[in-house]
């Protein structure tokens, strides 16, 4: 495995920030840096494209010269033999083949130290039993379709394998590195298994690949790696693109570095045994049928049958074992075993599992994610690190949910049924929602207060829409900078801000709306003030809140998208000892961002509520009454709570039944 030095030292340094950032309090957040990653999981794979990798160019001259006729083969040079419809070649050297083979077999089976180029000028190959190229053995072969060429490869719905044997098992299949370069057109219907497979390395660095495949589109065992191209993968049965060499920690790793992407999977759109990382790009994914297909109907039922993908036809080829990087199929829109890095590119995603899968860490620095996920739009079992790029969670169950997730740069809109922001999310309400397929932390992850559990809020732009909690920690919260918009849940089994052990806030802007039962503030070991209103009734969505200073200054006007009980309001112009006033309604001009004003004025409304703020935290009602602590740290009783329940009772570990809140919604 090799390293880009660049890339790989802002890594290094965006977790080093992390990790400081995670230690530098004198609170309780001391002991965080327990729970950031490793730099060495951080580093990010250089692919080592070559020279004669990107090139794609040949020398005419001394090329041997392969013609295909029909039913046979005539070979002009050295280094191959033909017999009927099959070419063999058994030397190194530059291979040019033109014409159409109507059933026969390329097969490249020379010295393990030799490198093959095989130039596709116009070619038609069809085998109807066999893979139609075949490498049994070289160094690498290069692959490269010639200028201005179309080439079409096609196997047959059932192949012909020695006793014992289950390979070749995709149209293009080769046991040793498969370089694809050139500019020409290649289209690949791969009917019995998979279109393009290596059992190691897999590099393409341009081209324009179409690929229909029973199973699996691209398949490199050690790696795959893409420096560009044009690419249509529709992978029926199978994934878009995968490296499934899951035995050694070096290995089984995708890098996306170029290339536009066309891929319908009916598993996962892109998945890598180990490391996935995407620096560069454009790809529109769709997989298990898209976020139409959710985890749940829009009425909150489980969908039946949601998530058995391994009750799919299976391919007729038996696959062998090393070859299979997981035992349990899905429709994840992107999937790593270890660690995904998206430092540049952009994805759109439609995807009927979660979006964005990391079994280990998900670290953003820049580009653009569009995700519709019938699951989760990102997960990752570690940490989720956003440090910059764009990302618009425009459906999900859960938004972004991780054991910690940090966000110190960027710009992030999430759209939920659940959780917007979701930190060991296997305490909360997705877990009780028993929906199929759903991801469990690990136990000491979701212990109330647990060191190891955090949201944290550095810098960047976020945007929630939640119908569930908009930010659930089930360890704690902190807020240093940036700009956070939520508009919370309207049910009280929920709240905009939910956490288990303290939310402290030392910066930026918040404001926070929704229904007030699980309502909390921020700390009161917060640096920075903050100010939470219960409201006595719902207010509809889309009444303006605005909040002034005693000089009339306004402080933050701000439109919810939904109906709200509560508003949780934080800046750094907050003052103790001063005295502000809350207003309903009336009219605001300037820029309207996600419902936040700026650069315009406020024409007063309705006055809700003054009060002078006396502590980091102050949470009243709106008829000024001070709001006692009710069912856990931080969460108030409020105005509105049904059944006479403030709080809905008993800490979050305790919440209420589904049915009961099912009953609160409806």
């Amino acid at each position: 495995m090799r390293f880009r030095s660049g890339k790989l030292i802002t890594l290094l340094i965006t977790m080093f920030i992390i990790s400081m950032l995670s230690g530098c309090k004198t609170s309780s957040s001391a002991a965080l840096s327990t729970g950031t990653t490793t730099a060495d999981a951080m580093a990010i794979i250089d692919p080592g494209y070559s020279d004669r990798d990107l090139a794609g160019t040949w020398d005419a001259e001394t090329a041997t010269k392969i013609s295909l006729n029909g039913s046979s083969v005539a070979v002009s040079g050295s280094g191959a033999t033909a017999s009927g419809g099959t070419l063999t070649i058994t030397a190194a050297g530059v291979y040019v083949l033109s014409g159409t083979l109507a059933d026969g077999q390329i097969i490249v089976d020379a010295a393990d130290s030799d490198k093959v180029q095989i130039v596709l000028n116009d070619v038609s190959i069809t085998c109807s039993d066999s893979a139609p190229i075949y490498v049994k053995q070289a160094d690498k072969v290069f692959l490269t379709l010639a200028d201005d060429t179309n080439n079409t490869i096609t196997d047959g719905a059932a192949y012909t394998l020695a006793d014992g044997e289950d390979e070749p098992n995709a149209a293009i299949f080769s046991k040793d590195d498969l370089i694809i370069n050139g500019t020409g057109a290649l289209i690949v219907t791969a009917k019995y298994n998979n279109g393009i497979a290596s059992k190691d390395d897999l590099v393409i660095t341009g081209g324009t690949i179409k690929v229909t495949a029973f199973n699996d589109g691209l398949r490199g065992r050690d790696s795959v790696a893409i420096y560009d191209g044009a690419f249509v993968i529709n992978a029926g049965q199978g994934d878009g693109i995968q490296s499934n060499n899951d035995e050694d920690a070096d290995k089984g790793w995708v890098s996306i570095d170029g290339g536009t992407f066309d891929i319908a999977a009916g598993n996962d759109g892109i998945q890598a045994a180990t490391v996935l990382q995407i620096t560069n790009g454009t790809a529109t994914i769709k997989t298990g049928g898209g976020s139409a297909n959710a985890s749940t109907d829009n009425k909150g039922n489980m969908r039946p049958g949601w998530g058995k993908w391994d009750n799919q036809t299976t391919s007729t080829a038996t696959e062998d074992s090393t070859d299979s990087s997981d035992s349990t199929d899905s429709a994840k829109g992107i999937k790593a075993g270890t660690a995904i890095y998206v430092t540049g590119g952009k994805m759109n995603i439609d995807s009927s599992d979660d979006s964005i899968h990391s079994n280990g860490d998900f670290i953003m620095s820049a580009g653009i994610l569009n995700i519709s996920s019938g699951d989760d739009g990102i997960h990752a079992d570690s940490n989720l690190v956003v440090d910059g790029g764009t990302i618009d969670i425009s459906q999900s169950y859960e938004g972004l949910e991780g054991t910690t997730i940090t966000v110190s740069g960027g710009k992030i809109h999430v759209t939920a049924k659940d959780d917007g922001f979701n930190a060991a999310g296997g305490s909360d309400g997705s877990a009780l929602g028993r929906r199929p397929g759903e991801n469990h932390f690990t136990e000491e992850n979701s212990t109330d207060g647990s060191d190891s559990t955090f949201i944290r809020i550095t810098d960047g732009y976020v945007v929630v829409n939640a119908s569930g909690d908009g930010i659930d920690s089930n360890g704690s919260l902190y807020m240093d900078g940036g700009m956070v918009l939520v508009n919370g849940p309207t049910n009280n089994g929920n709240g905009p801000l939910d956490y288990n052990g303290v939310a402290e806030i030392t910066g930026g802007t918040l404001v926070a709306a929704g229904s007030s039962g699980m309502t909390q503030n921020f700390s009161n070991s917060s640096s920075q003030n903050a100010l939470l209103v219960a409201y006595s009734s719902v207010q509809k969505a889309g009444t303006l809140v605005s909040l002034m200073d005693e000089s009339g200054k306004t402080i933050l006007t701000f439109a919810p998208a939904k109906d709200y009980q509560s508003i949780v309001i934080s800046t750094p112009e907050l003052e103790q000892g001063k005295t502000y006033t809350l207003y309903s309604g009336g009219s605001a001009s300037g820029n309207n961002t996600d419902g936040l004003y700026t650069d315009g004025n406020y024409t007063a409304g309705t006055k809700v509520v003054s009060v002078t703020l006396s502590g980091a935290a102050t949470s009243i009602s709106d008829t000024g009454v001070q709001i006692s602590k009710m069912g856990g740290p931080g969460r108030m009783g409020g105005p509105g709570a049904p059944g006479g329940e403030p709080g809905m009772g008993g800490p979050k570990g305790e919440r209420m039944p589904v049915d009961k809140q099912k009953d609160l919604e409806n």
